[in-house]
């Protein structure tokens, strides 16, 4: 709720009002429709990685802030948004080639100055047109994403157009630069190319139904270029006496595009079942990201990978004899006296290939996160245990974030 404080200053004997001071975050309201949205977010994070091939692990201490502001005038706004990462310690690879610390397991967060976004559009009522570099999430983020885990955020140089018809929703995006994770400094700072995201979908009262189709003709990075047509479907109802019941199925083709030099196609599923009761809950899934019999497989460099086939992030490439997720997961958000928006998780991965026959090997993945105030703190923890991929890798990182 915005603030409502009013200074009476004395000035010669007449009382002077003062316009309404906004708390941190809120929109200040100019007059006449027009309202000024300030950006403000904060994170500190300790990140540890321990790979069994390296003879050190890596220490990260690093803090990003963003500030910037959306100004709003009848559907019509304009945002800036700047972006800046520090490394307070920095005992790891942050990817930047020649800074002599690359013997260290790799953290892609480094030291890093950015426009983060600039853009302009008009939406109202579900219908407008956004120009300029900006955040993308698409769905569940499995194919186009902002990266949102690492400290410099993954944006677009697009322009995105949605229309709302309806229970019928139309996206689509026409982007031509991919800005990385990987900081200005970075050779692969950004990847230039012709980009389509189109997505459409139908909310119907339990199931909600999109198709989807996404190319992708990258200027450099051939060997990513490609095509990918699919629907995602997800769903949750109540079960009386027994807790809430949720279901996600998706499918998808991918095959070459561009001037991708190889020739593949391949397919990709993902099932998915929940059930929440008692301030608990349980899933279980299957993941697959097929391969053309170990030439190649689905890629989904656009993707907020973090997000899927375990915390470790040992499949970010997908390797060319695909992958298959078979996974489970306990989760709790229960009332903890003291701890405001606590919450809990558990998942355990087995990774196998999708073709050839091989055991990648295993993961366990576990977090902790409340709130103090409006900090919200996060502990998070991740063990593979390599068979014939990878190597034996521990991640853990402790968390400390706020945004207004």
């Amino acid at each position: 709720m915005r603030s409502k404080l009013v200074l009476l200053v004395a000035v010669s004997g007449v009382a002077w009002a003062m316009p309404a001071v906004a708390a941190p975050g809120d929109p200040i309201d100019l007059g006449n429709g027009v309202s000024l949205d300030p950006i403000l977010a904060a994170r500190l994070r300790y990140e540890m990685v321990d790979q069994a091939n390296l003879p050190d692990s890596a220490d990260a201490l690093t803090f990003r802030a963003r500030a910037g502001l959306e100004m709003k005038a009848e559907g019509f706004s304009i945002l800036a948004e700047g972006e800046g990462t520090l490394a307070l310690a920095d005992d790891y690879n942050d990817t930047i080639p020649g800074n002599g610390i690359e013997p260290f397991p790799t953290i892609a967060d480094p030291e890093n100055i950015e426009l983060n976004r600039l853009q302009v559009g008009y939406l109202k009522d579900g219908n407008g047109v956004t120009l300029g570099r900006q955040r993308i999430i698409l769905d569940n983020a499995r194919f186009v994403g902002n990266v949102g885990w690492r400290q410099n955020e993954q944006t677009y140089d697009a322009v995105r157009g949605l229309a709302k018809l309806g229970p019928v929703s139309l996206d689509a995006t026409w982007s031509v630069s991919q800005h990385t994770v990987f900081g200005e400094d970075s050779p692969n700072s950004h990847y230039n190319g012709d980009f389509v995201f189109l997505n459409g979908g139908i909310d119907l009262p339990v199931v909600d139904i999109k198709a989807f189709a996404y190319l992708l003709d990258y200027d450099t990075r051939l060997a990513f270029s490609s095509q990918t047509y699919g629907v995602l479907a997800t769903a949750g109802f109540d079960i009386p006496a027994v807790g809430k019941l949720s279901g996600l199925l998706s499918y998808a083709t991918q095959s070459d595009y561009g001037a991708n030099p190889i020739s593949y196609s391949a397919a990709y599923i993902n099932a998915q079942a929940g059930l929440a009761f008692s301030g608990f809950s349980f899933t279980a899934g299957y993941e697959e990201l097929g391969s053309d019999g170990g030439v190649a497989a689905v890629q989904t460099p656009l993707a907020t990978l973090h997000a899927f086939n375990g915390w470790a992030d040992l499949f970010l490439t997908t390797p060319a004899n695909g992958l298959r997720d078979y996974y489970a997961g306990v989760g709790t958000a229960l009332n903890v006296p003291f701890l405001p928006g606590f919450k809990a998780d558990l998942t355990y991965h087995q990774f196998d290939s999708d073709f050839g026959g091989l055991d990648y090997g295993s993961e366990w993945d576990a977090s902790v996160g409340f709130k103090l105030g409006p900090v919200a703190l996060l502990a998070k923890y991740a063990n593979y245990q390599a068979a014939q991929f990878a190597v034996d890798t521990e991640k853990f990182w402790l968390q400390a974030e706020a945004a207004f």
